[in-house]
Formats: structure tokens, sequence, C-alpha cells
């Protein structure tokens, strides 16, 4: 896979997946269970894991530069996604809202990549 496809690729996936969790568990948001507030950043770090993993496997350099172009992709594919949703879609949420309520939660995002890059650029 080419390396902006498999970026774009990963990109979308890391938002699908916890959005689609989100979906599932979003009875525990509206009864105001604290559960939906733990299950989504734990979701959002195990799926930016495994493909921060997947993505860094077969690089042989540039660890911490590809670490900030992969988080910087995943946050900004989250939110855009996010926005077509939250903002314009059927959810209809304010911008302020939205960056309080979910759009700082994908800072995970980099945190992990740029975090991976960190460790992988030293460890060599």
């Amino acid at each position: 896979m080419k390396p902006f496809t498999k970026l774009l690729s990963f990109g979308f996936l890391v938002w699908l997946i916890p959005f689609a969790v989100s979906v599932v568990i979003y009875p525990l948001k509206q009864t105001g269970s604290p559960l939906f507030e733990t299950i989504m950043p734990v979701t959002l770090t195990l799926v930016g894991v495994v493909f921060s993993v997947l993505y860094f496997k077969p690089l042989k350099a540039n660890y911490i530069r590809e670490g900030w172009t992969l988080g910087v992709a995943f946050l900004a594919i989250s939110i855009a996604l996010d926005l077509l949703l939250f903002m314009w879609g059927p959810m209809k949420m304010t911008f302020g809202n939205y960056v309080i309520d979910i759009g700082l939660t994908y800072l995970i995002y980099p945190i992990i990549t740029v975090g991976f890059g960190y460790l992988l650029e030293n460890k060599l």
C-alpha cells in the first residue's frame, strides 16, 4: 500500500472504530453513566496504539517525523469527519461544545505516535 493511501486508510479507521463503539454504547451516555466517558478514551488509545504499531513496523528511519505526520493526520481526519456529523450533520453541536466534549480527546493520537517515534528513534 502506498504511504499516503495507508495514512488516509489508517486515519479513517482510527475515526470509524471509536465512532462505531460510541454508537453501540451511546445508551450509557443518555443515562448519565460515567462509563461512556471512560470507555471512549480507552478505545481511542487502543485503536491509536494498534494502528501506530502497524504504521511504524515497516519503517526504517525518520521515526519522530513519521510520528508527527501520523499523529497530525489521525487528529485532523478524526476532527474533520466528526465535524461533518456533529456540526453540520444530524447531531448539531456548537464548535465550542464539540471541542470540550470530544475534540480534545483526539490529542491522544499525536501523543501516542510522537511517543512511538521518539522511542524508536532513540532506541536505534
